[in-house]
């Protein structure tokens, strides 16, 4: 890593072209703290392989249009929230909603303004969920047939994230967090996954420190954020007041060793553990 990392700072090779993509913290309250749902992806993705995520995935070209039923902050207020261009705030948000959905069922989206679909497990919303998975249908389109629009009010922008300019496969990715509705449930659905679970935020943490869990940096410090928060509502309030700047971990120097930089807030949280 390190080797690479400095070929890429003397200009010795060229860093990939990043692909725009959008994760969502699934959050529900639990006995023991805030919990969070993780996907464990599969061994043979030749990205993230064995590695705890979030639902999440990479932008679709149709996620861009501008006929997708919304409810909820405008497109315009979302770009100043997500740090981006209107049209690319308007792709976010859906791809979030979609990739939500593909990979865990839950749905953000209802026949109004104000409501929320209350179960997706039939045979036809999974027929529908497989058919965006594999691109044969649009988030509009699948939204027109339904008769539903996006709740957008129900996500929370939380950060942005980078790949470090040495990875040969590269995601600037904004992290959302929403609350699991409470009529829906999780299901072990994504192709891309082996196992799902919900775990309290903290004790995805420790899991990760403990070696029973492989996370990517920013998994692991998104949960240690959402762990400060006694509840969702708090974790929703707190996401309420924040705008997203895409950091990107760069190696640094350590006494002896090399590490991966971090924001100064997860520093600060590094230091209380």
């Amino acid at each position: 890593m390190i080797d690479h990392a400095r070929a890429y700072a003397a200009g010795e090779s060229a860093p990939a072209e990043p692909r725009n993509a959008a994760t969502v913290v699934l959050l529900r309250d639990g006995s023991s703290g805030v919990e969070v749902y993780l996907l464990r992806r599969q061994a043979t993705m030749a990205f993230a392989a064995g590695m705890c995520v979030f639902p999440g995935g990479g932008v679709d070209p149709r996620d861009f249009s501008e006929d997708v039923a919304w409810a909820g902050p405008s497109v315009e207020e979302w770009a100043r929230t997500l740090g981006c261009e209107p049209s690319l705030a308007r792709a976010l948000v859906c791809a979030a909603v979609r990739e939500t959905f593909e990979e865990s069922g839950v749905l953000l989206a209802g026949t109004s303004a104000d409501s929320v679909v209350e179960d997706t497990t039939g045979d036809d919303w999974e027929a529908d969920r497989v058919a965006l998975e594999t691109r044969e249908l649009s988030m509009t389109d699948f939204l027109v047939r339904r008769g539903l629009v996006l709740r957008t009010d129900l996500l929370g922008a939380w950060s942005g994230w980078l790949t470090p300019v040495f990875e040969p496969k590269r995601y600037r990715t904004w992290f959302f967090v929403a609350v699991l509705p409470g009529s829906q449930t999780t299901r072990d659905v994504s192709s891309e996954s082996s196992s799902v679970m919900w775990l309290p935020a903290l004790e995805a943490v420790a899991a990760v420190e403990g070696g029973e869990v492989a996370m990517m940096p920013p998994t692991f410090l998104t949960c240690l954020d959402i762990g400060q928060h006694a509840s969702t509502a708090a974790a929703l309030e707190a996401a309420g007041g924040r705008t997203v700047e895409i950091f990107t971990p760069e190696v640094i120097a350590a006494g002896d060793d090399f590490i991966l930089s971090t924001p100064s807030h997860y520093e600060a949280l590094l230091d209380a553990r």
